[in-house]
């Protein structure tokens, strides 16, 4: 990538941006939480009323948030030492007669490592806009989310597939040592590498379709937010259309992201998928990935009726599904959904890590509501896999360790009112953090889990006890398979653990 008028203005803009206070926490502090959450529900009326009290930082909230035309000598004051002749011809701004407004969306950010600067194209949050085919999305719902579901433990490399804007690129600065990003839209490049300088970040930027700029590397972690809309095979805007029918996009990153990674290598990936009627989509999804070389932790965060699915991503584009030519459009994306069977869309995180053996797989649906983020338990999910490959291994590793049920985990026993007071329907050992998983269990395990403890017996004696609890006089094979089953389940979600 060459320097461009846009990065060359961003030590000035920086330096704007600081003495202003234009960053997240004091955003809030001279809005107001509730004002400032009604930036979110693009509703410019309170901002603005709020923003006119707020001085400088005020006029570059409605310049770069609310895309208000203002007075070029209010904006001169707000973005000094920038000129604003310097910041049109950068195209950071441009003229409207004798005032002067935004040309590109400007907006601080704060993932964790303090506040961080992020440039991309206006959106339509705040005024109607048809977006053009190489518009670069900014901060939206999927790159905050996949912010949140991103493994943050340091790192040497990191490779940002489809940066757009940089936003994931950013964020990875902040625990990678090396962070590369590409993107097929140049114009992409050109915001993420004035990003990457109002940030004072060095980013490798490569154009370049899907894998081939980096082909033949290697990376420590890869991330990536790809063009995953699911649909016909056409291009409209590149940031979500990737060319390739339905999920073909999910399909070519999922297969060939595990050949990016180094030894131990780790990728976080926003991905989606079709629910074909009478096939599993777990099925699907695990025909992308190699037979060999890859652990894969695959979550169902939710799936859309087709009709909802396509309506969405009309208005995501900014057109109004009423109009004519926004619904011949939809009328074509759901012909092709019906020649294709596609009873819904399915939408999650997909988590591959490099390993020596078989690839393993677990596709789960975690539909259900949880706060934490998953990005901080992607690592403990991969070591207990780990361990129970070892156990797969040698199953004395097992029989001779100790368990403890995690902090978190409780038992849940739910009753119904019955005929003589209540009846048990179901008990459920429960993990109160992280994804919150849930299992059903019934009294063996209730006494197993019970009987666990970090200076307690091994399993394998905790096992003999419940049988012999049961009338066993012995542990059978069966009985002791059952049981390994039984914690394994249980490792692998973190509601118990071996210490």
């Amino acid at each position: 990538m060459t320097d461009s008028l846009l990065t060359a203005l961003c030590p000035d803009l920086r330096t704007a941006l600081i003495r202003v206070g234009y960053d997240a926490e004091t955003l809030v502090e001279a809005l107001g939480p509730d004002v400032h959450a009604a930036l979110s529900r693009s509703e410019p009326v309170p901002v603005r009323r709020a923003a006119r009290a707020a001085g400088d930082l005020g006029t570059l909230v409605r310049l770069l948030l609310l895309g208000d035309v203002l007075p070029e000598r209010d904006v001169a004051a707000a973005l000094a030492p920038v000129r604003v002749d310097a910041a049109v011809a950068a195209g950071l701004l441009t003229r409207d007669g004798d005032q002067v407004r935004a040309a590109l969306d400007l907006r601080p950010l704060d993932a964790g490592a303090g506040t961080r600067w992020i440039l991309s194209d206006l959106d339509d949050s705040m005024r109607r806009r048809t977006l053009t085919e190489d518009h670069v999305l900014g901060v939206g719902h999927a790159s905050l989310s996949l912010l949140r579901a991103t493994p943050t433990e340091p790192v040497g490399t990191v490779l940002d597939l489809g940066t757009g804007c940089g936003v994931q690129a950013v964020h990875a600065a902040g625990y990678a040592g090396r962070v590369t990003a590409t993107d097929v839209n140049a114009r992409a490049l050109w915001l993420a590498q004035a990003t990457a300088a109002l940030n004072e970040l060095d980013i490798e930027l490569l154009e370049g379709s899907w894998f081939e700029p980096v082909a033949g590397r290697r990376f420590d972690q890869v991330v990536a937010n790809p063009p995953f809309v699911v649909g016909p095979a056409r291009i409209e805007h590149t940031y979500r259309d990737s060319g390739l029918a339905l999920d073909g996009a999910s399909e070519l990153v999922i297969g060939q992201a595990p050949e990016l990674l180094a030894p131990g290598g780790t990728a976080a990936m926003l991905a989606a998928w079709v629910h074909v009627d009478g096939e599993d989509w777990r099925r699907r999804v695990s025909s992308w990935l190699p037979a060999h070389g890859v652990d894969a932790w695959i979550v169902q965060r939710d799936v859309a009726d087709p009709a909802l699915y396509v309506g969405t991503w009309l208005r995501d584009a900014g057109l109004d599904p009423r109009d004519p030519a926004a619904q011949e459009q939809a009328a074509r994306w759901l012909d092709a959904f019906e020649a294709a069977e596609v009873a819904g869309v399915g939408f999650g995180f997909v988590y591959l890590r490099a390993i020596d053996g078989p690839t393993e797989l677990l596709a789960e649906d975690l539909t259900h509501g949880f706060d934490d983020p998953l990005g901080t338990e992607v690592a403990g999910y991969f070591a207990r896999s780990a361990w129970l490959r070892a156990v797969a291994a040698d199953e004395n590793l097992a029989w001779a360790s100790r368990f403890a049920p995690s902090p978190a985990t409780a038992l849940e026993r739910v009753y119904l009112p019955g005929e003589f007071g209540w009846t048990e329907q179901v008990a459920r050992l429960h993990r109160g953090d992280g994804p919150r998983w849930q299992h059903e269990v019934d009294e063996s395990t209730v006494a197993l889990v019970a009987g666990m403890r970090p200076d307690g017996l091994p399993l394998y004696e905790l096992i003999e006890l419940l049988a012999l609890a049961d009338g066993a006089e012995q542990v059978t094979p069966e009985f002791a398979d059952r049981a390994l089953g039984v914690v394994a389940g249980l490792v692998r979600h973190g509601l118990v653990r071996p210490v």
